[in-house]
């Protein structure tokens, strides 16, 4: 009756994709930006976990590769549409802020195609990434957005936006960063936590 895929391998994805509509609207909706930023962390800690839930799951060979497509376009919006709303949302509105977003999205996208091409004859796992995954930004904007407690107010919206642009470039350079994998699961799991209750209950 329905096309796509609605089991459980793809439940986790479907919610991280939920959390940053919900980042978005928030975004626009209240002054608190801090909400958007948590939800930006909710749909990184889904995106960590929904791969290792996905495998250990029976599926078809169908399933599997819709699985795939699945994941890179929900990180268009987790990873990507998100941040950028919540950057809009934090007053960063000056002149060259739009191609500074461009930017940033045009490396995230080309990112992603890159990765879905490197890894489409690829046997196995991944054992490293080519390039700074678009997924790490659910960590690093919110911990660059805690610069804003010591920085002074006029400065601080000049170093965030110069951490966009050396994260864009971090994204489409041939540099390889090990992949995440075992202990550190639960590191970032738990840092993501941290952050969560540092955002939600004291910024």
């Amino acid at each position: 009756m329905f096309i796509g895929k609605w089991n459980k391998s793809v439940i986790l994805t479907y919610v991280g994709l939920m959390f940053a509509v919900a980042g978005i609207f928030l975004a626009f909706t209240t002054d608190k930006i801090t909400y958007s930023y948590s939800c930006l962390m909710m749909a990184g800690i889904c995106d960590l976990f929904d791969g290792m839930v996905a495998r250990k799951c029976k599926r078809t060979e169908e399933e599997k590769l819709f699985g795939i497509e699945l994941d890179s376009l929900v990180d268009v919006v987790n990873f990507i549409a998100l941040p950028i709303c919540i950057f809009i949302a934090m007053g960063l509105t000056h002149i060259w802020d739009p191609f500074i977003f461009a930017l940033f999205a045009i490396c995230g996208v080309a990112r992603l195609g890159y990765f879905n091409i490197a890894t489409a004859d690829s046997e196995g796992p991944v054992k490293y990434y080519t390039g700074l995954p678009v997924t790490f930004s659910a960590l690093i904007f919110p911990l660059i957005y805690l610069l804003k407690v010591p920085l002074p107010k006029n400065v601080f919206p000049f170093v965030f936006e110069g951490f966009i642009v050396l994260i864009s470039v971090c994204q489409i350079l041939k540099v390889k960063i090990p992949k995440p994998k075992g202990i550190w699961y639960g590191i970032f799991g738990l840092l993501a936590i941290v952050m969560l209750v540092v955002f939600l209950v004291f910024l």
